[in-house]
């Protein structure tokens, strides 16, 4: 019964991060969802700004945090290892959903290509960034990654073992195409308002910050392994050349 209430816990976890993962579509792309990143009407610039930029820390700090190693080795001494990934997810997620939720909406117009030919690019480029970010997760490993495959081999009773270091499809390109995704996705709006240029502008930052954390925890892992796929693959612009050491 323990193993089961483990898989539905995964299960349901899951099913959270893929319910957010659509909702994020929407709320960027002002489409579909009742609460936008632009709906609702504007209070004071300050006091949206505060609470945006709060939200946007409390997922920095909380995505960044959770997944170091030193974390994890803490964490699994508290809750079973089988459900860290699973736990992570859920409480990324929850992070989302309280932006989701919270975000004031900031509607002072920067760009308006809306309807022209730069326009329906920018609109082309959104839905390709989303795409990239899904396959992306594919490329590696999309099990493994929002923890369905941990609580499945705690149902078989097999232990858990650690991905072998890949280079899939655009991972052969670059080293992080699912955070590119993101970045298009995020900065491909036909009407930039100052509230979603707020929202990319410190999502691209705190991803580029969070490329450098990740990259260390996967020398430190795969060691020269790592390293030579860094010298020869550019970090995020596929530009068909090796790559400087400074990435």
């Amino acid at each position: 019964m323990y193993r089961i209430l483990v898989l539905v816990y995964g299960v349901v976890s899951y099913v959270v991060f893929f319910l957010t993962f659509l909702y994020a579509i929407g709320f960027v792309g002002n489409i579909y969802v009742s609460k936008t990143i632009d709906s609702g009407v504007a209070g004071p610039f300050w006091q949206a700004l505060l609470v945006n930029v709060l939200l946007l820390g409390i997922f920095a700090i909380q995505h960044s945090v959770m997944a170091r190693p030193g974390f994890k080795a803490w964490w699994t001494k508290i809750i079973p290892a089988s459900i860290e990934r699973s736990t992570y997810v859920l409480l990324t997620n929850g992070a989302l959903i309280l932006m989701y939720w919270k975000w004031q909406p900031m509607t002072d117009v920067v760009w308006n290509v809306d309807g022209g030919a730069f326009g329906t690019v920018l609109i082309v480029l959104f839905w390709f960034g989303w795409a990239l970010v899904l396959l992306s997760t594919f490329m590696i490993n999309h099990f493994d990654l929002f923890g369905l495959r941990q609580v499945y081999l705690n149902l078989k009773r097999k232990p858990y073992t650690d991905l072998k270091f890949t280079t899939a499809f655009a991972y052969k390109f670059i080293r992080h195409p699912l955070l590119l995704g993101f970045i298009i996705a995020f900065w491909a709006a036909p009407v930039m308002t100052t509230g979603h240029l707020l929202f990319a502008a410190v999502t691209t930052v705190y991803m580029l910050i969070a490329i450098r954390l990740e990259e260390k925890d996967m020398v430190d892992a795969f060691g020269e392994t790592y390293q030579k796929y860094r010298r020869e693959v550019p970090m995020l612009i596929p530009t068909g050349r090796r790559s400087s050491s400074s990435e």
